[in-house]
């Protein structure tokens, strides 16, 4: 069974920065590509970030452009989401996913078919 770790969620002012990280086996990110959701009470789910299996592509909300980094730590087994300049708007809970990729560099979507979730982690950003 595939299980994707989240950490390093938290509350935070608005215009600080938080790093989250996304643990799991090295079967996963070797092969998988991966990607940041998040969800907030009464909005739709939300595909934040996303980064191919190789590392190379990356993709990114027009919401967080220029403010979030997704990346990969092979070495750690791990993916990381750097959250600078947050907003209250940030608020929510953020999901770490991983799917079959279609190539090396395809990135997943937010259409495509997500075949594991982590089990989320909380941000808040007070205004």
């Amino acid at each position: 069974q595939v299980q994707l770790i989240e950490s390093g969620g938290g509350s935070v002012q608005a215009g600080g920065s938080l790093r989250l990280s996304c643990t799991s086996s090295a079967r996963i990110f070797s092969k998988y590509a991966m990607a940041w959701f998040r969800h907030a009470p009464g909005k739709e789910r939300e595909l934040v970030a996303a980064i191919s299996w190789s590392g190379g592509t990356t993709s990114y909300a027009d919401s967080v452009k220029g403010r979030f980094t997704i990346s990969r730590e092979t070495g750690k087994n791990s993916i990381s989401l750097q959250m600078n300049s947050l907003e209250p708007e940030d608020t929510a809970t953020y999901y770490c996913a991983a799917t079959p990729p279609y190539g090396s560099e395809w990135v997943p979507r937010p259409e495509d078919e997500i075949h594991w979730w982590g089990q989320g982690t909380q941000v808040t950003v007070s205004s």
